[in-house]
């Protein structure tokens, strides 16, 4: 099974991507809506988030807004969280995985926003990039309801530059032209993946369990 791990920064057209490649045929894990399912009441992160941030909780689930201001202001309560919450949804991938493995999928998409931040890009057998020009992303992001200039700018603050990104991607797809133009550089990308092979999967799986526990 080979692992394409697709990132991108914040208002690049990530989500865009990620269903392309679902449309062709590429089964696709989505680090947010994992996360999302952890938030949510009776979710495996509510207590811990709790106890970190009572503020947090509304209603029995996480409030990601709020959340999202206490840990954007202190380095401290976002590393907690982290520690918290990147090993339940690293368990939640690796149920994704194993039931792929046992389908013998030969191609699956990690959707992950902070690959690059985290050191998953050690995991994947490829990365890709969604990027577009700065001042695309910009008025993209800022269209959003709630969006202010600072909090763009605090969460680009938080995440590996996208010239960065695209100096570490082996593909980069540029969202910012159209959706049949993204399709068709996905379309490219899958063409030159056919007939590779992943890393063993076993050993694979391995590192990554090591790395969650800290060894």
């Amino acid at each position: 099974m080979f692992l394409i791990g697709l990132t991108g920064s914040i208002g690049m057209g990530k989500t865009l991507t990620a269903s392309l490649f679902e449309d062709e045929g590429v089964p696709r894990y989505d680090a947010d809506a994992a996360v999302h399912a952890l938030y949510e009441k009776n979710g495996a992160a509510v207590e811990p988030i709790g106890a970190l941030c009572p503020e947090a909780i509304v209603d029995g689930s996480v409030d990601r807004a709020i959340l999202g201001q206490v840990v954007l202001k202190d380095a401290e309560k976002l590393k907690q969280l982290e520690a918290i919450v990147h090993p339940l949804a690293g368990a939640s991938q690796m149920h994704f995985l194993e039931a792929e493995v046992q389908k013998q999928t030969p191609f699956v998409l990690l959707d992950i926003p902070l690959l690059f931040e985290t050191g998953g890009e050690g995991f994947v057998d490829c990365t890709v990039v969604v990027s577009a020009p700065a001042d695309i992303q910009k008025a993209r992001v800022l269209a959003r309801p709630g969006m202010s200039e600072e909090r763009f700018n605090d969460i680009l603050a938080k995440q590996v530059p996208d010239a960065e990104k695209r100096q570490r991607a082996d593909f980069i797809v540029d969202s910012s032209i159209s959706v049949e133009d993204a399709r068709r550089q996905v379309r490219d990308i899958m063409s030159q993946l056919q007939g590779r092979t992943g890393q063993a999967y076993e050993a694979r799986k391995a590192r990554y369990q090591a790395r969650a526990k800290g060894q």
